[in-house]
């Protein structure tokens, strides 16, 4: 079994669990998720076993050169308008996930949410809420045979968002999850069980809306896109140095800025792959003080969020083997 839990990143566990719970104590390793931290990247590298510079999914929002939009990825949508945006035209290839190539003697399943495109229907299982997601992993395990089970659940990343890693919703749900776990290892057979998240989480301390800034909005082509906390800019030819020192000037406190080439070349994505025009001409990275990016009036703003290389880069790796 290999379980993603989105969001469940050490510094939300650190948090809102004690060393004596069950999760805690069953960390390996901590590992480190991709930059952008975000769930549209890491876990289409996990699930495709490639890296971000290859498959391109690098934020919840890119620009599609052809239609000259900003577009929500995992929506198909205008970022800006929500428009749908009925286009198969785009950089994005498609979704290969490496365990659809699974030696035979292996039955593989996936457990996800149903708005997770999937190439094999027939081996699918969607669900509604953590205790189908958990009934359906136990029964999968209860069958006869050799089992390979990718699943994915959306929280405690939903409730983070909403309430903060703080807050007592966020504490409830981290500790449900690292029960619900325990309780499905005590009750499994011959498994091996590895659970990892795609990314943390910090607690948001303010908001800096770039879209109310007609200086920084008029040096661009398109207004911002990518994260959050990791936002994405095209400028306008002739105007990259006027926009390097206002930035910098600006809001050089809360976001460093850095040429995207710069990141290409030192690996920030990966060491190869084709789709590094999408990162636009530059990125900012969210510093520790922990603010989010507004790109335009109809962006949430939220109390918990991700996406930059701060405290939410880090994940756990959890290991439970039993014979």
């Amino acid at each position: 079994m290999f379980i993603c839990f989105d969001g469940l990143g050490i510094y939300p566990m650190s948090k809102n669990l004690t060393q004596d719970d069950f999760l805690v104590r069953h960390v390996k390793q901590t590992l480190v998720s991709t930059f952008p931290s975000t769930t549209t990247n890491a876990t289409t590298s996990l699930m495709m076993n490639q890296l971000p510079l290859e498959h391109g999914w690098f934020g919840w929002s890119e620009y599609y050169e052809h239609l000259d939009k900003n577009v929500d990825i995992f929506l198909k949508r205008d970022s800006w308008t929500g428009e749908r945006i009925e286009s198969e035209n785009t950089p994005l290839g498609k979704l290969d996930y490496y365990f659809d190539h699974t030696a035979a003697d292996y039955a593989v399943h996936s457990v996800f949410p149903g708005y997770v495109g999937v190439a094999k229907p027939e081996q699918n299982h969607v669900f509604n809420g953590i205790q189908e997601f958990f009934d359906i992993i136990k029964g999968i395990c209860a069958t006869d045979g050799k089992q390979f089970i990718y699943a994915y659940y959306p929280d405690p990343d939903s409730t983070m968002h909403k309430y903060g890693v703080s807050s007592t919703e966020a504490k409830t749900v981290i500790e449900d999850i690292s029960n619900r776990v325990k309780s499905l290892f005590d009750n499994v057979g011959d498994t091996l069980l590895i659970v990892t998240a795609d990314h943390g989480q910090i607690d948001v301390t303010g908001y800096v809306n770039f879209y109310e800034d007609e200086t920084l909005m008029d040096m661009l082509r398109i207004y911002p896109y990518m994260e959050a906390r990791a936002p994405a800019f095209l400028v306008k030819e002739g105007k990259e140095r006027e926009f390097e020192a206002y930035f910098e000037s600006k809001y050089g406190e809360d976001f460093v800025l850095y040429k995207s080439s710069e990141l290409i070349e030192k690996g920030y994505f990966g060491d190869f792959g084709d789709k590094a025009a999408l990162l636009g001409d530059y990125i900012a990275v969210g510093t520790y003080t922990h603010k989010q990016a507004v790109f335009n009036p109809k962006m949430k703003k939220y109390k918990g969020h991700h996406t930059s290389l701060t405290e939410e880069m880090e994940v756990p790796l959890i290991l439970l083997g039993k014979k």
